[in-house]
């Protein structure tokens, strides 16, 4: 009984800290969206040159909380390792998780200053933003997944290879496809900030015009590249439930990622019709994250031995 109350206990403190990390990544999201990526000028880890700015305008508000807040994830990710390192062995599934989340996390961080640093934020202009922003979403991606598998692994045991090669292909492709999505639309979203529409018609005409600038005529291969990976998952979802319909933690998180694709899919439209305003910027990436998070654990569950024994503590 005692060992179950202190896994639960390490379950539901890993399982804020995924969820704390989910909501900084929302703020993110409107610190990129209001333009206040500026906030504290060029300056980290000071803001304006000051360690508390003093009298600040809105948008170092902005700034300054999501520096604060990431500031906090940063804290909550230590706190879990340090916790994981006391209470599992190295070889368990936790502690390799936590480990990969303080890895994660830091890094997740020094994208952001070198962001910051080099001038990319706010309404600034330069050929490497798009690859820095890329990047920058890649690790966040990388760092919700370990999040979310170290919740998941308490109660596990080993991770294997799946037997059919054509389904470990399948995950690799959709990895790749989630991952091309993401990029795509950060491309997307900053290139409806920097070169906004008046129009729907209006950006068609821009996004297949030759005179526009690259990132604008990029834009229209985000709706292409997440129609077909939304398929995609569609599809693999359905045949995950189908194929081990016995288990039913993968029925489960089959259909929920079966509705949430099908829900973003919708909210992509509607963002498109209703011109990208920052709410539906929002929704947008929650949905996505949220896909994410459900692929993530569908695939682990398939890598899962099963039968095999859970985590060992210390």
């Amino acid at each position: 009984m005692q060992t179950r109350t202190k896994f639960s206990a390490y379950t539901r403190f890993s399982l804020i800290t995924l969820l704390y990390n989910f909501l900084v990544i929302l703020w993110g999201v409107f610190l990129r969206a209001s333009k206040s990526g500026d906030g504290c000028g060029q300056h980290w880890l000071t803001c304006h040159g000051e360690v508390i700015p003093a009298a600040p305008a809105f948008k170092t508000v902005i700034e300054f909380s999501h520096r604060i807040s990431t500031a906090i994830a940063g804290l909550l990710v230590l706190v879990m390792l340090i916790w994981a390192l006391r209470k599992f062995k190295f070889s368990d599934l936790p502690l390799r998780f936590a480990t990969l989340s303080f890895v994660f996390i830091i890094f997740d961080v020094l994208i952001g200053a070198a962001l910051l640093l080099t001038g990319n934020t706010a309404d600034t202009w330069t050929p490497t933003r798009p690859f820095w922003m890329a990047g920058h979403l890649i690790i966040t991606f990388g760092l919700l997944a370990v999040l979310t598998l170290n919740v998941w692994s308490v109660d596990k045991g080993a991770l294997g290879r799946p037997k059919s090669k054509i389904l470990l292909f399948s995950m690799v492709a959709l990895t790749s496809g989630i991952l091309l999505t993401g990029v795509s639309g950060s491309v997307a979203a900053l290139s409806n900030m920097l070169h906004k529409s008046a129009s729907l018609t209006e950006g068609l005409m821009q996004d297949f015009s030759s005179e526009s600038p690259i990132i604008v005529r990029l834009r229209i291969f985000h709706p292409i590249i997440s129609t077909i990976v939304a398929a995609g998952l569609v599809f693999f979802a359905g045949w995950a439930r189908r194929t081990f319909s016995t288990e039913r933690s993968l029925l489960r998180l089959g259909v929920w990622l079966e509705i949430v694709v099908i829900i973003q899919v919708a909210c992509g439209v509607a963002t498109i019709f209703l011109g990208a305003p920052i709410v539906m910027q929002l929704i947008h990436l929650f949905l996505a994250d949220l896909v994410w998070i459900l692929f993530v654990l569908i695939a682990a569950e398939l890598f899962l031995k099963r039968g095999s024994a859970g985590g060992s503590e210390v």
